[in-house]
């Protein structure tokens, strides 16, 4: 690990002010520590924000919520209004890390933590997110837990939180505050796509800070599910994820969001697929299409071809559990 200097600012600006590209901001540290133990990144300076005011979960003029930058995954999870509105995204944080990694994450680092592809924290081998234009030997090398949806030449890795699923298909809104001032980016267009440049994970700019997450009125508590495929129970990593959330009235889908965690650099959706299920009946069938709809595109590796089937499945188990309660017969993967 390299020297750095620390800093711990009383207000947001100067947060912000001490900010530079060779400074990272740090809350519970939970996956930055890390990166910095394994020489993946090395900042001359740390920010610690712990001390701002940023921990607070309040109520919206419009009836939804804002979750401050700092509070817990813990608390979050486990947070009244979270559990009653917004039952996925405590679904989908309790699928998560471990209760003592929850007790210390904070609401914006796990936004912002970074893939876990074994080559990008080897700095032995080379890794384009690490050190851009070096290559990506996951795409002919270990790759089973690598994307099937969204990958490039330039890189095959995944995003590995399971809050930002569900934080995709509720459609939340981010809040940062730069030395411009603050502004609102959509959920769907704050992780990017690797495309020729996967060093870049987001749309912050280096002197930005994420001061709180806005979630719109609750629309899917009655009818949601959070489904989390691993290669064990305690935790480990999305082989494959979703989340799913109806709107039902009289017998029909009024309104569908369904994302995908564990297959692409970002939460998958695709609009294309929610609108299958807009006006129709819930059943296996319509299930089965929406699958087929999202994975549409999906390219496999060497040893992740299993992953289409996977989600497939786990997507119309998903859908079912959201409508039902229960699973179809054969939809479990």
């Amino acid at each position: 690990m390299n020297p750095f200097s620390y800093h711990k600012p009383a207000s947001v600006n100067e947060a912000i002010h001490l900010a530079s590209l060779s400074s990272r901001f740090i809350a519970g540290g939970t996956n930055l520590v890390d990166l910095m133990k394994e020489n993946v990144i090395q900042p001359e300076r740390l920010i610690d924000i712990t001390g701002l005011p940023l921990k607070e979960i309040e109520a919206t003029a419009n009836g939804g919520l804002r979750i401050g930058a700092l509070v817990s995954n813990a608390e979050l999870a486990w947070h009244p209004l979270i559990e009653q509105g917004y039952p996925l995204l405590s679904q989908a944080i309790l699928a998560g890390a471990s209760p003592q990694l929850r007790n210390m994450a904070s609401t914006a680092g796990n936004l912002l933590q970074r893939t876990r592809c074994h080559y990008f924290y080897d700095t032995g081998t080379p890794c384009n997110k690490r050190a851009p234009g070096s290559g990506c030997p996951a795409r002919t090398g270990l790759n089973r837990m690598h994307a099937i949806l969204g990958a490039s030449a330039a890189c095959v890795a995944t995003h590995p939180s399971d809050m930002c699923v569900a934080l995709a298909a509720l459609e939340a809104v981010i809040h940062v505050q730069g030395p411009q001032g603050e502004r609102q980016i959509a959920f769907a267009d704050f992780h990017r796509l690797p495309g020729n440049a996967p060093e870049r994970d987001n749309r912050l700019s280096d002197d930005e800070l994420i001061v709180a997450i806005e979630l719109p009125p609750p629309d899917f508590a009655a009818h949601c599910s959070y489904l989390k495929i691993r290669d064990r129970a305690s935790y480990a990593f999305a082989l494959v994820s979703v989340a799913a959330g109806l709107q039902i009235k009289a017998g029909l889908i009024q309104d569908a969001r369904l994302a995908l965690g564990g297959v692409a650099h970002k939460p998958w959706r695709q609009a294309t697929a929610e609108q299958v299920l807009k006006g129709q009946a819930p059943c296996a069938a319509l299930f089965t299409q929406a699958a087929q709809v999202l994975l549409q595109g999906a390219s496999p590796l060497s040893h992740n071809g299993f992953k289409i089937p996977l989600a497939h499945r786990a997507i119309v188990r998903a859908l079912s559990e959201a409508a039902f309660g229960k699973t179809f017969a054969g939809a479990a993967p």
